[in-house]
């Protein structure tokens, strides 16, 4: 894992700010502080040590510039990251992009069956909040109950510890619900042996990037 002094965060940039230079061999990764769409492409390039090499622009998103839309991503929504002449979107495919074009540590196993696995817990992740999220409205230890057991089930999948997609999993599960800490911890009980604990985990993390 990659380690880094606190960064240095630059403001929002609103619909006063100026375009910055586009397409000229600097990546940046376009994001908001408060989005966990965004939060999962900022934890991805702190993992894998690229604060020197991708730029952060963060943007408001109540008074985003108009220039964002017109000029550098038509979706008019972060993450997205400009590199190469072109840019990518939509927080899982840039987190595979990046892990795949930059250096770094791995977010994927070596391993092909432990690979397949990770892109399982990936695709899982949208399914994974919209059902926790929906719980909320009626019984959540009731109704969240299946999709926890999953990922328990899921996780416990591989005996030699854990990898760091489980890690990175579970640290954007995290950042999903920023509010409902508490009940993701006591959910997230599993083998003190085979998984780190979380607070302690998304801790560390948190002095990365914040």
């Amino acid at each position: 894992m990659a380690t880094t002094a606190q960064e240095n965060l630059p403001p929002p940039l609103d619909s006063k700010a100026k375009l910055p230079p586009l397409f000229d061999g600097t990546p940046r990764l376009y994001i908001s502080y408060s989005c966990p769409f965004a939060q999962r492409a900022w934890i991805t390039r702190n993992y894998k040590g690229l604060q020197d090499k991708i730029k952060l622009v963060p943007l408001n998103l109540q008074d985003r510039p108009a220039w964002y839309k017109e000029k550098v991503y038509p979706v008019n929504k972060v993450p997205a990251l400009e590199h190469n002449g072109k840019v990518i979107g939509e927080s899982l495919d840039l987190i595979k992009y990046v892990d795949s074009n930059f250096e770094g540590p791995s977010l994927l196993p070596d391993d092909p069956e432990k690979r397949k696995f990770a892109d399982e817990l990936f695709s899982h992740i949208d399914t994974f909040t919209n059902d926790v999220y929906t719980s909320f409205k009626g019984d959540p230890a009731k109704q969240a109950g299946p999709a926890f057991d999953y990922l328990e089930k899921a996780l416990d999948k591989f005996d030699d510890g854990p990898n760091e997609i489980i890690y990175l999993h579970r640290i954007i599960i995290y950042y999903k619900f920023p509010h409902c800490t508490p009940f993701l911890l006591s959910c997230f009980r599993m083998r003190e042996k085979k998984l780190a604990d979380i607070s302690q985990l998304t801790h560390t993390h948190t002095l990365h990037f914040l």
